[in-house]
């Protein structure tokens, strides 16, 4: 499978927009996480050097490393999700003429459902450390970079929600109800703690502006 991040921004809108299975929704909502933690990196780097932040540095610098993980490790979740998706659609194809045939399909798509799960619910837990390290930098980072930040948190949001609904329609269909419940907790718990901060800051970053 080809890098789809290697892809031009052009041709990996294309193809998503395509019929084609991979890249989806997840992969989707990992490459927004990766922009909305560089609009955050960017807010660093318009801070850096500069003499009225010289007290912040630190933290930025800090902040600044952090980030450069996290659109890595986004990056690296757009291909993910890709290659735990394939498995999937295929399993959606099997036969289920006999009843061996079913139980085996049944049994091959539960874990082709948790392994799918799997890419969605990191997207979820990196786009939490996302948003609170632009939290951070919306308080300490350069004004003139304010809107970038208010962007940055903007855009984690919708890549938090995005990646949600790529854990929950996998979640429905599980037969492990147990698991699946674990899941569903989890990425509700990242919803309830991640979302009113992304508002707290698209708020502040928006009443600074008018």
């Amino acid at each position: 499978m080809a890098e789809m991040t290697d892809r031009s921004c052009k041709d990996f809108i294309e193809v998503l927009a395509s019929k084609a299975p991979v890249p989806g929704g997840g992969g989707a909502a990992a490459l927004v996480g990766a922009v909305g933690t560089a609009l955050g990196d960017m807010v660093g780097s318009l801070t850096v050097g500069k003499k009225k932040y010289a007290d912040v540095q630190d933290d930025v610098i800090r902040l600044q490393a952090e980030a450069k993980e996290l659109e890595a490790r986004f990056l690296e979740l757009v291909q993910r999700d890709a290659k735990v998706f394939e498995p999937l659609s295929k399993a959606y194809g099997l036969p289920k003429e006999t009843e061996e045939q079913k139980a085996h399909k049944d049994q091959v798509l539960e874990a082709a459902y948790k392994e799918a799960c799997s890419v969605p619910m990191e997207i979820m837990e990196c786009c939490g450390k996302a948003i609170v390290l632009i939290h951070e930098m919306e308080k300490i980072g350069s004004v003139i970079a304010i809107s970038d930040a208010g962007c940055g948190a903007a855009c984690c949001r919708a890549a938090l929600t995005s990646a949600s609904l790529n854990v929950f329609i996998n979640t429905k269909s599980m037969k492990d109800r147990e698991y699946a419940d674990k899941l569903d907790a989890r990425a509700n718990e990242l919803l309830d703690t991640y979302v009113p901060m992304c508002d707290e800051v698209f708020e502040k970053v928006l009443g600074r502006l008018k």
